[in-house]
């Protein structure tokens, strides 16, 4: 049937055959180019890739720093600073939109407009206005996802059933307590949601702007080693982005199961 959840074993044994496909038609695609060139590099081998984690964990012998707490330390703080002041901003904006028709008339159709614009085409305009520091990472990253989550929270507040704000109001609730405790507990779950998928748009833009002019950072290697051709570190490097985007997104689904309980118990 149609929409018709799976069991949890059936479930976790899917996951696992899916995982076991994709390895599988990875080592295929390796194996049949390496027996066309063994000295290949552009689809690594299981122990080419070995040697390029080994690479990146241990002490490079020019610089004497390990790649991955450098480069993890430096894209760690532009990625948390650039999501931090992003979802505070839609949050701010979406509410405000949501809730008061004025700003929702003045603001709305500029929102719309910004969503549309692509900030890794728009990469030289931030360079010119906030220069090549970590203001400059975080800058795309907020100008990225501020205004889709935005109107995520905006869209999420128009679906709150009209009858529970009136009867709050009724009840004698002020303005700040229907934003607060029930246009904001209604809301939650989808901000939640909405922040699990600006995860990836965020990380292209932190990756493509640092791979422009960043000296430091996952984008900054990932471009150093293309150039190189050693590819065992950049897939390296690949994986360790979709691990940490998985753990990220993980740990925000805890927190929506422990915050929004009603909301789980809903969707089953």
């Amino acid at each position: 049937m149609i929409g018709k959840p799976l069991s949890p074993g059936l479930r976790l044994l899917v996951m696992i055959l899916s995982v076991i496909i994709i390895l599988s038609g990875y080592s295929y695609l390796s194996h049949k180019q390496h027996i066309k060139n063994p000295q290949d590099k552009s689809i690594p081998s299981w122990g080419q890739l070995r040697e390029g984690v080994i690479r990146i964990f241990e002490t490079n012998r020019r610089s004497g720093e390990r790649w991955i707490l450098v480069d993890s330390k430096a894209s760690a703080k532009r990625l948390f600073a650039g999501l931090l002041w992003g979802i505070i901003g839609a949050v701010l904006v979406g509410v405000a939109i949501g809730c008061f028709p004025i700003i929702e008339a003045s603001l709305s159709q500029v929102l719309a407009i910004l969503a549309k614009l692509p900030p890794t085409a728009a990469l030289a305009l931030f360079f010119v206005m906030l220069g090549t520091g970590t203001g400059m990472y975080v800058g795309i990253i907020v100008v990225g996802i501020l205004p889709v989550l935005a109107q995520s929270i905006y869209l999420a507040i128009k679906d709150v059933p009209r009858e529970l704000v009136f009867k709050a109001a009724t009840l004698g609730a002020s303005k700040a307590e229907l934003v607060w405790n029930v246009i904001g507990t209604h809301i939650l779950p989808n901000i939640i949601n909405s922040v699990r998928l600006q995860i990836g748009p965020a990380l292209v833009y932190l990756i493509a702007a640092e791979y422009a002019c960043a000296h430091i950072g996952f984008g900054y290697r990932l471009r150093l080693q293309a150039r190189l051709v050693n590819m065992d570190v950049v897939y390296s490097y690949l994986a360790i982005l979709i691990f940490f985007g998985f753990i990220m997104d993980w740990l925000l689904k805890l927190l929506q199961q422990k915050l929004c309980k009603w909301y789980i118990n809903e969707k089953g």
